[in-house]
């Protein structure tokens, strides 16, 4: 044990419950103080929605901890050394981080930290996954490309217990006073929370648990029958806790501990790809921004104003395709979209639309509450074709006959685009088909709807060439 108090240093854990950073605090001393770093870097793409929603996850995290929360702004290599030094700290704890730019930001801060006058180690323990990135590998020692190996792998790799941490875990040192402190409220100023507009899930990590349990409860037995059906919204939207670690997976599996009803099993297999896609961003960090695939950097797109017209219609839910912009439009009213909704919009930008995936990617980032760079750019390639164990490149979604294969009495659609209510049942997906369909618009009162602006038989002949080229 040490007399010097630990510095915890919260950046994706952002609970108390579960939470083995603590365990390793508490094995070298009793107190320690609790930081939070407002990093630019992290907060300037990350959007208002998803900055919100952040605010609020710290007005919890520091209501857990009775008011004791040190909110701090600037680069982490600097501000962490200099909080350390300020309680003379003899330990710093953290989650490890394994995407690109937090692997670069602890080890200028674990440096920073090491050449201080009083040399501080900073301590990693766990991370935000079930099974942390780098842990598996295949046979033949390389990281794995290929989900389904990897699922296997993953599964029988397995993860520990929930870790017995909570409030009372650590004495938390009281941060008034202390140099460079922000006022709750004005870091909550600073992340856009009351700017946002939209209002964002219920935040921090009750919220959570609470959430999880209501799926659990009452959904997650038809989740293998329900899950791409966005009219019936059975999904989980832990998303953004998952994100924020405001809840650990390995919390959620804790619960399924036994069950292998189709549910369960599904929804393993969803946290099986969240940490396949941290495994593959972590050993090939390009892909952040760039092909999994790398023979598809010669793939031809679209530019200039008219692509470029088409890519606002896109963003605003004015295809003219039900489904697209119904989902759409959930995006920017709620800051969330359904998984399948996601993969059907992101076809048809890269398919029908002929978009590069990473344009698409990067409007989807600047909406989600979620925003996870690893799912999401990774998620955007498997649909594009471009990725790791990509959906095959040919395989083209046909907007309307998703439509109406998961949304089948267009219930999800009448949600979200109300110049359509009017229409009944099926006729909702094609609403081109209908009487005064060819005028420039067609609709109810509520306003007009437009025509699809491509033709979609004809943009997936297109496609197939480009492809094809390749």
């Amino acid at each position: 044990m040490d007399d010097s108090p630990a510095l915890v240093w919260f950046r994706r854990d952002l609970r108390l419950s579960d939470l083995p950073t603590l365990l390793a605090a508490r094995d070298r001393t009793d107190a320690a103080l609790a930081v939070f770093v407002l990093d630019e870097t992290l907060l300037a793409p990350s959007g208002r929605r998803r900055t919100a929603f952040l605010a609020g996850c710290l007005r919890a995290l520091d209501a857990d901890l009775g008011g004791r929360l040190l909110i701090v702004a600037g680069r982490p290599a600097q501000v962490i050394p200099r909080v350390a030094a300020g309680i003379g700290a003899g330990s710093v704890h953290v989650s490890a981080d394994f995407g690109p730019y937090g692997s670069t930001r602890d080890a200028q801060t674990e440096q920073a930290l090491a050449a201080a006058a009083r040399p501080v180690p900073l301590v990693r323990t766990g991370s935000s996954y079930a099974v942390s990135p780098d842990r598996l590998r295949t046979q033949a020692g390389r990281p794995y490309k290929v989900f389904t190996p990897y699922r296997r792998a993953w599964l029988e790799h397995g993860w520990p217990r929930p870790a017995d941490t909570g409030p009372d875990s650590l004495a938390w040192l009281d941060p008034a006073g202390f140099d460079g402190r922000l006022e709750l409220d004005l870091a909550a100023e600073m992340l856009g929370e009351s700017t946002v507009d939209i209002p964002v899930p219920p935040a921090g990590e009750a919220a959570a648990r609470a959430r999880w349990s209501v799926f659990r409860d009452d959904d997650l037995l038809g989740y293998h029958d329900d899950r791409d059906r966005p009219d019936l919204d059975r999904t989980s939207r832990l998303s953004p806790y998952l994100k924020f670690g405001c809840l650990h997976p390995r919390t959620v599996l804790a619960d399924l501990r036994g069950r292998t009803d189709p549910g369960a099993e599904s929804w393993r297999s969803e946290l099986a790809w969240r940490d396949f896609y941290a495994d593959v961003l972590h050993h090939r960090p390009e892909t952040a921004r760039g092909n999994a695939d790398t023979k598809f950097d010669a793939l031809e797109y679209d530019t200039g104003p008219a692509a470029d017209e088409a890519f606002a219609a896109w963003c605003s839910g004015r295809t003219g395709y039900p489904i697209v912009d119904a989902g759409m439009r959930q995006l920017r009213a709620q800051g969330w979209m359904h998984n399948r909704v996601r993969m059907i919009t992101a076809s048809f930008l890269t398919k029908d639309l002929h978009l590069p995936w990473w344009r698409g990617a990067r409007y989807f980032m600047t909406q989600l509450v979620d925003g996870d760079l690893p799912s999401n750019q990774h998620g955007w390639q498997w649909t594009a074709g471009s990725g790791t164990d990509a959906a095959p490149y040919f395989r083209v979604f046909n907007p309307t006959a998703q439509g109406e294969r998961f949304d089948p009495e267009g219930d999800y659609i009448r949600r979200w685009i109300p110049e359509l209510r009017h229409l009944p049942g099926k006729q909702i997906h094609r609403p081109w088909r209908l009487p005064g369909a060819g005028q420039p618009a067609l609709g109810d009162d509520s306003g007009a709807y437009p025509q699809p602006i491509v033709d979609h038989a004809d943009e997936r002949r297109i496609a197939l060439e480009r492809y094809r080229r390749l």
